[in-house]
């Protein structure tokens, strides 16, 4: 009997997240968040949840993580994968479907806030600072 070279690896993760956005006198705006442990500039994401749809589960983070409520498209712009490290577990693949938020209400406080910031910029801002290659790609095709 041979022994595998590489263990088994977990699943993937299966996550949800929104691309909230707006028109603004430039153009399209994106809203991105601040990731609690790393600081790093990302789109409200989470996990899925049972008994709505992805596109609610979407919805509902945007709403935790950064205050805003809006119309939220039940088909994906798209997909990315992403490496997730956390501080106490092993690293493990995540892909994420990313579903587009038209922002409609930004509330003034927000269960995450303590936590997070978050800011309003263009979509070429957006693409800068988010460090995942397929969520920057998904975000400078987006035209809302």
């Amino acid at each position: 009997m041979t022994v595998p070279s590489n263990p088994v690896q977990p699943a993937e993760r299966r996550q949800v997240a929104a691309l909230p956005w707006r028109r603004g006198p430039q153009g399209i705006e994106i809203l991105l968040v601040t990731s609690r442990e790393t600081r790093r500039w990302v789109t409200p994401k989470g996990g899925r949840i049972a008994g709505r749809t992805d596109a609610e589960s979407a919805a509902q983070e945007a709403l935790e993580e950064a205050g805003i409520e809006g119309v939220v498209a039940e088909t994906p712009v798209g997909a990315f994968r992403y490496l997730k490290v956390l501080k106490r577990r092993a690293p493990r693949w995540c892909v994420v479907a990313v579903h587009a938020l038209e922002v409609r209400i930004e509330h003034e406080t927000w269960r995450e806030q303590a936590e997070r910031e978050r800011a309003w910029v263009s979509r070429e801002e957006a693409v800068r600072r988010v460090d995942e290659p397929d969520l920057k790609i998904l975000i400078a095709a987006f035209e809302g």
